[in-house]
């Protein structure tokens, strides 16, 4: 373990996986029910779910066209103003919750275009369903599944985007894997999410609290970036964002988090034939 790899992961995650799964799923679906966002009370579309979605880099027109039950407050950036989408591109969310960057990538693809969004949480998927008429749009669909096991068809996506979603995973390769998998050659990946910049102390890592918070489960840059070339992605680019810090530090009332991890953005190409 070396100053800039602060962990050694080939997922070095002290969680067994279906507890860590288990408190994903309870919390996500608190959120889904309750209208709260991961970080206090937030009702979707409130004011305080707006201010969030302002701070992690939603411009005011993304906030004003998207009908507010699909903003939850959720994410730690915004994948879709890193997608560089066209019109009639196939878009994936992973981990898609109430639709927000779904609907946002609908807007960019247009009518010939596709989004799909796949959740683990029955709760979420109902709730972004529930959005899909207040947003007008006719090529947004939403699929319960995991991450690590999409059901999506090989070489049938043309763009994935997620946004803070990636670090909840028990198993970050085997869904830069299935990323890999459904992505037609020359696609690519253009995510938000958090990395780990110092190691955690155990009791925030083993914490299943802190893992659904998307904290005690963030991976380093250079963990991620060898995920990712094993994966088969070229053109690997991990950017952290160093204004994170103001949001990230509000995520835990008893700890300042942003010791430990930054949001960022992560982007990888599968090659073209």
């Amino acid at each position: 373990m070396t100053e800039d790899d602060p962990t050694t992961e080939t997922d070095g995650d002290p969680l067994d996986a279906g507890e860590r799964r288990t408190a994903v799923r309870d919390r996500y679906a608190r959120i889904a029910t309750e209208s709260s966002s991961c970080c206090g009370d937030a009702g979707s579309g409130s004011d305080t779910a707006i201010e969030r979605a302002s701070e992690v880099g939603y411009s005011d027109d993304d906030l004003r066209d998207i009908a507010p039950g699909a903003n939850l407050g959720l994410g730690c950036g915004n994948p879709t103003a890193i997608a560089g989408l066209e019109e009639g591109d196939t878009v994936l969310d992973l981990g898609s919750g109430g639709g927000f960057d779904c609907f946002l990538a609908a807007r960019e693809v247009g009518a010939a275009g596709r989004v799909i969004g796949v959740d683990m949480t029955p709760e979420m998927i109902e709730t972004a369903r529930e959005n899909i008429d207040p947003n007008d749009t006719t090529n947004v669909e939403f699929r319960l599944g995991e991450i690590e096991h999409l059901p999506v068809a090989d070489e049938s996506v043309d763009v994935i985007v997620s946004n803070c979603v990636i670090n909840l995973s028990a198993d970050k390769s085997q869904v830069f894997r299935e990323a890999y998998r459904v992505l037609r050659p020359g696609g690519r990946l253009a995510v938000s999410d958090v990395v780990l910049t110092a190691e955690l102390p155990a009791d925030v890592r083993t914490d299943p609290a802190s893992v659904a918070a998307c904290v005690g489960g963030a991976s380093s840059i250079p963990a991620l970036e060898a995920m990712l070339t094993d994966a088969g992605f070229t053109d690997v680019a991990i950017e952290p964002k160093a204004d994170s810090e103001s949001f990230i530090r509000d995520w835990d009332d008893e700890r300042d988090v942003s010791d430990y991890v930054v949001a960022a953005t992560i982007e990888g190409e599968k090659p073209a034939p």
